[in-house]
């Protein structure tokens, strides 16, 4: 198993399954893979509170995949620290070799 059962090609670009972990002392996108809930992790330095967490999380993946962040919507978990995230116009590919480059690799 890796980190790509997180993901998923769909017509309109990617879904992809993070665990948020808001409230942290720094921002770290990704932190890394929870094998057995199959979800990329991401550590927020926002709190969830008003919003501001999901905010930092769209802008923080739009940063690291070089998408707008009008592209990423939330589809799944809102108010929840797992969510599913479409990431409109986005290359499965694309997104696959930037997650190669920033999280350890897990053997299969």
């Amino acid at each position: 198993m890796s980190f790509e059962d997180a993901l998923k090609k769909v017509d309109a670009g990617v879904i992809i399954d993070i665990e948020v972990t808001p409230g942290s002392k720094k921002l770290c996108i990704p932190s890394g893979y929870n094998l057995w809930r199959k979800r990329i992790e991401v550590r927020l330095s926002q709190n969830a509170q008003k919003g501001k967490a999901n905010e930092q999380l769209i802008a923080g993946l739009a940063d690291l995949f070089q998408l707008k962040s009008n592209d990423i919507s939330i589809v799944n978990g809102m108010h929840n620290s797992k969510k599913s995230l479409l990431l409109e116009n986005a290359e499965y590919d694309n997104i696959i070799s930037t997650l190669k480059g920033k999280l350890p690799l897990h053997p299969d």
